[in-house]
């Protein structure tokens, strides 16, 4: 797992906190008492949880410093835990449990998503958004790139840290378990200030693994120029010269 700049991250707030919104907006709870989000980052999905069910105890969780120490800063009321997904079991199910844009990290979805779904407790709901990255039209220039003999073997890990599968894998998974799954895909279209906002949007997460496998800053600065031009070439100027970024996404919602 890469590091995290909490600061970078939400550089793209709104953005990056709508699906969170649409995920929410999909779980057809009444008054769950204990909740979990899995993946808080710096907190901004788990707020939006303390906002519906305020009377819930409420934890965040992620296995990044830096993203709680911005949790803790920015809402210093809260429950925020460190630890790793990949190992985590709740000492007591949970009535929700709540994964914003962060399974996609973790390796082995047969088994990931089912032990995740054993932490609700009955009656509950398991909540996820996903990114479907491997859709874009940036994802076919950065793996491109990422294939050029200066950079392949480094890179390699890099192309492959980001799991999404089909919808239908995901229902396969859990349809012997759930009472009932709610399951959909949006295509946002992000309007951002030019082509390299795209490239500036996944700095903070897509991009992070690529950048730490690179050896030192004049690399890495050649290794975004390089992305920067290809992106160029394929996210066009609108008429007020900002571009259009589609990003899909996968939602899930599992009822015990």
């Amino acid at each position: 797992m890469p590091t995290w700049d909490a600061d970078l991250y939400l550089r793209f707030g709104n953005e990056r906190t709508q699906p969170a919104i649409d995920l929410l907006a999909r779980v057809a709870l009444d008054r769950p008492a204990r909740i979990i989000d899995l993946g808080c980052g710096p907190g901004n999905s788990t707020a939006l949880l303390r906002q519906r069910w305020p009377g819930a105890a409420i934890a965040g969780f992620d296995n990044s410093p830096e993203m709680i120490a911005a949790a803790t800063r920015d809402h210093p009321d809260g429950d925020w835990q460190l630890g790793d997904i990949a190992s985590w079991t709740a000492a007591e199910p949970y009535d929700l449990v709540f994964s914003n844009a962060t399974l996609q990290w973790l390796p082995d979805h047969a088994t990931l998503y089912p032990r995740l779904f054993a932490q609700v407790a009955p009656g509950g709901a398991f909540a996820v958004q996903i990114p479907v990255f491997h859709t874009t039209a940036l994802q076919r220039v950065l793996l491109a790139l990422a294939d050029e003999p200066a950079w392949r073997e480094r890179l390699r890990p890099a192309t492959r840290a980001l799991v999404a599968e089909s919808p239908g894998f995901y229902y396969d998974a859990l349809v012997e378990r759930a009472s009932h799954i709610d399951l959909w895909e949006t295509e946002y279209q992000h309007v951002l200030a030019d082509a390299d906002a795209t490239v500036e949007w996944i700095s903070g997460t897509r991009l992070r693994p690529y950048l730490e496998a690179l050896g030192n800053e004049d690399e890495r600065q050649q290794f975004l120029a390089r992305l920067r031009a290809g992106v160029a070439e394929i996210y066009r100027p609108q008429r007020d010269g900002r571009v259009i970024f589609p990003f899909r996404r996968l939602f899930l919602v599992a009822y015990r």
